[in-house]
C-alpha cells in the first residue's frame, strides 16, 4: 500500500477545503433582494411579518426589500440586477423577456382583476368607442398598458387612434382626477381609491384581460441559486395561505402599507384571486391568445417567436416542488 508524503496530503486537504468552500459560497447568495408592491398583497405580509427572514435566517442570508411602483420599474429592476425578485403582471413580463430581459415566473402571488378603464365620475365618454381621439393614461409596459391595448381592439380600434400619455399609475390617477386625460387605464390600489375617493366611473371591464401577478427571477439567479429560489416561494406561500384565512387583517395590512383608507384597501383585495399558485399550463394558454397584440402594436421585433419566449418564461418547476 502506496502513502502520499505528507505535504502533498496536506496539500489535497487544503483544496478539499477550499473547493467545499466554493461549494457553499454557490449554494446561498451574500443578501436577497425582492421588491414588494402595493399591488401585490402577498409582498406586503411576507414585509410585515418578517417571515422570508425567518426562512433564510439558517443560511445567514439577509433580505433586502425594494417598493416597486409598477411592473415597469420591478422589470427594470431585475434587468439592472437591483432585486432578484420582481412582481409583476404575466403579459408584461412576457413583453419584457421578449425584449431581451433573461427571466424566469416562478410563482403566481395572485390573479387579480386590478385593471379596467376609467373616466371621471361627470365624463360624457360612455364607452370605448369613445376614447377615439381622446388622452387616455396608460404606464406603458404594464398590464393596465396592454389591457387598454386589448380592450382598444375589441373594436377595431389601436393605439394610434387615442393619444396615449405615458405616466407611472399614481401620476395617472392624478391626470384622471384633474381633468388632463380623459381616461385612465388604472391599478388596484390606485383604481380603488379613485373610485371610492373621486367617483370615477369604469367604463371596461374585463378579467380575462387582467393577466396573473407573476413572482419573476433571473434566469442566473435561478440556476445558481435553487434552493434559495424554493426558500421565497415557500415563505410567499406561507403569506398566500395567511391571507386567504385573514382577510380582514389583510386589508389591513394593505391599508397601512399603501396609507390607503381601509374600504379601499377592501375593495382591492376583493379582486384578486389567490387559489392558485403554480405556473402553469392555464397561463401559458393565457398568455399565447394575448400575445399578438404586441406584434401587432410593434411592442416587440418583427418575427419575435412569442410562444418560444412564454414557454421560456413559464416555470413551475419550484413552485410544485414546494406548493402542498
Amino acid at each position: 500500500m502506496r502513502f502520499l508524503p505528507f505535504k502533498r496530503l496536506a496539500l489535497a486537504a487544503t483544496f478539499s477545503v477550499f473547493a467545499a468552500s466554493l461549494t457553499h459560497a454557490a449554494e446561498a447568495p451574500k443578501e436577497i433582494r425582492l421588491d414588494y408592491a402595493y399591488y401585490s398583497p402577498p409582498s406586503l405580509v411576507l414585509k410585515r411579518f418578517g417571515w422570508l427572514e425567518q426562512e433564510l435566517k439558517a443560511d445567514n442570508v439577509p433580505v433586502k426589500w425594494v417598493l416597486s411602483q409598477g411592473s415597469n420599474r420591478a422589470l427594470e429592476f431585475l434587468n439592472s440586477g437591483s432585486v432578484d425578485f420582481g412582481s409583476t403582471a404575466g403579459l408584461a413580463a412576457v413583453l419584457s423577456k421578449a425584449n431581451g430581459n433573461p427571466i424566469k415566473g416562478v410563482y403566481i402571488y395572485s390573479r387579480p382583476e386590478w385593471t379596467a378603464l376609467a373616466v371621471p365620475k361627470d365624463s360624457p365618454i360612455k364607452s370605448l368607442k369613445d376614447l377615439k381621439g381622446r388622452k387616455v393614461a396608460a404606464t406603458k409596459g404594464t398590464d393596465p398598458f396592454l389591457f387598454l391595448l386589448r380592450a382598444l381592439h375589441t373594436e377595431g380600434l389601436k393605439k394610434t387612434d387615442i393619444e396615449h400619455v405615458s405616466l407611472q399609475h399614481a401620476d395617472g390617477r392624478a391626470a384622471l382626477e384633474q381633468g388632463k386625460v380623459d381616461a385612465w387605464a388604472g391599478l388596484d390600489p390606485l383604481l380603488a381609491g379613485s373610485e371610492l375617493e373621486a367617483g370615477s366611473r369604469l367604463i371596461y371591464r374585463n378579467v380575462a384581460f387582467n393577466t396573473y401577478g407573476f413572482l419573476n427571477t433571473t434566469e442566473k439567479f435561478a440556476s445558481s441559486y435553487p434552493e434559495q429560489v424554493k426558500k421565497v416561494i415557500a415563505a410567499y406561500e406561507k403569506a398566500r395561505k395567511w391571507i386567504m384565512a385573514n382577510p380582514d387583517e389583510t386589508a389591513r395590512i394593505i391599508a397601512e402599507e399603501a396609507k390607503l383608507p381601509l374600504p379601499v384597501a377592501k375593495l382591492q383585495l376583493s379582486r384578486n384571486d389567490f387559489r392558485n399558485p403554480i405556473p402553469g399550463e392555464e397561463h401559458v394558454k393565457a398568455f399565447k391568445a394575448a400575445a399578438p397584440i404586441l406584434l401587432e402594436e410593434e411592442l416587440v421585433k418583427k418575427g419575435t417567436d412569442l410562444n418560444k419566449v412564454i414557454d421560456a418564461l413559464v416555470e413551475p418547476a419550484f413552485a410544485k416542488a414546494v406548493v402542498r
